[in-house]
């Protein structure tokens, strides 16, 4: 019997089309931005529901970016995404990176370009926020991470390379499990990386408790920018 022969696996580069959907500072000064990434099988849109949710969040520009892979969602038909899968997983995570770095260059150039940035994630977008703070050329100061763990290849980044953090995860969450919840604290604290936590009676979801801590961990962000834009205008004005 003939042995069957294994195909030969080629990888070319093709171009597609990212969105991400903006909305709005209510207040009149020089916003901070806030940028988001969904969790699986979700849509820009759905994050950008949620990240609403955040007491005080008005006060920002929020942006929500899409995952590049699109499908549609079985049980209601609606296009939903994901960021990526195991295949050709490094090859995705520099595109990923590439993308949302052209998003927060489009969104700097649109904006205030020396405001504060925070990076927010949910589920399978946890790792992508933690990628865009860490990997990209955009400093921020802050990051949300909810209900998802740290990528394994930035285990090893050092301390002062870290943002402030805020780490949500429910006590039920059957995804983001309390063995990885656990390992995930180990890793920062045995780099001596600064964070605050919450751990809520819920599952693998936005929780009121949550929501609670990110309008509050925000707020000391934006209280910041504003006290720094003060002494700048003493200083500016002669009073300093």
């Amino acid at each position: 019997m003939a042995t069957k022969s294994s195909p030969t696996v080629y990888s070319v580069v093709a171009q597609t089309l990212g969105r991400y959907l903006v909305l709005p500072s209510t207040s009149g000064s020089p916003a901070p931005l806030l940028v988001g990434f969904h969790g699986y099988g979700e849509s820009a849109e759905r994050h950008l529901e949620a990240l609403q949710g955040i007491p005080g969040v008005e006060h920002w520009r929020v942006a929500s970016v899409q995952g590049l892979h699109r499908f549609y969602q079985t049980r209601t038909g609606r296009v939903v995404a994901s960021w990526m899968t195991s295949q050709d997983r490094e090859q995705m995570v520099q595109d990923n990176l590439a993308y949302v770095t052209n998003v927060v260059t489009e969104l700097r150039a649109t904006g205030a370009p020396d405001t504060p940035l925070v990076y927010a994630g949910f589920s399978q977008g946890v790792a992508m926020a933690y990628r865009a703070a860490l990997s990209t050329k955009h400093t921020c100061q802050g990051l949300l991470a909810l209900a998802g763990d740290i990528p394994p290849e930035l285990h090893s980044t050092p301390a002062p390379r870290w943002p402030p953090m805020l780490l949500g995860h429910g006590l039920a969450d059957q995804w983001y499990t309390q063995d990885k919840w656990r390992k995930d604290w180990n890793v920062l604290k045995s780099q001596g990386i600064r964070f605050d936590t919450v751990q809520f009676d819920g599952g693998h979801e936005w929780h009121p408790e949550f929501l609670g801590a990110a309008g509050r961990f925000l707020d000391r962000i934006r209280e910041k920018q504003v006290g720094t834009r003060a002494t700048k205008s003493q200083v500016d004005g002669g009073y300093a």
